[in-house]
């Protein structure tokens, strides 16, 4: 029997319970799974770094390091980063920069299911 691996997802944000939803839809699909939990910037280029995970989500406004630096970082230590950007829609023109920057998709805070389903499946190109 073959043994199918999961893809790796690190979760970057410094809400809680944002983490913790993120987690739960991720870690209930059967190709993926949550392999670390970042609360800024600087968490995640370092978690990034060691896990080098298929996909990362990445807020956009975390204390310390931000959304947009951290992606800029993650990009530069691996050009073929599957960064996706969840944010509330305040942020438009940061939504932006990060898709100019190198991030592949976005999500809107609050987000459904359904949306974070259909952006990992079009990433992780399954």
């Amino acid at each position: 029997m073959v043994k199918t691996t999961k893809k790796k997802v690190l979760v970057c944000d410094d809400a809680g319970f944002t983490r913790t939803m993120l987690k739960r839809i991720v870690n209930d699909l059967p190709y993926a799974e949550v392999v670390a939990e970042a609360t800024n910037g600087e968490e995640a280029v370092k978690l990034y770094q060691q896990l080098k995970p298929d996909l990362t989500t990445m807020d956009l406004i975390m204390p310390k390091v931000g959304g947009l630096e951290a992606i800029e970082k993650i990009l530069k230590f691996d050009k073929n980063a599957n960064i996706v950007v969840v944010s509330a829609m305040g942020q438009k023109n940061l939504i932006l920069e990060a898709t100019k920057k190198g991030a592949k998709d976005f999500i809107r805070k609050p987000f459904k299911k359904d949306q974070i389903i259909q952006v990992f499946e079009n990433v992780l190109v399954l």
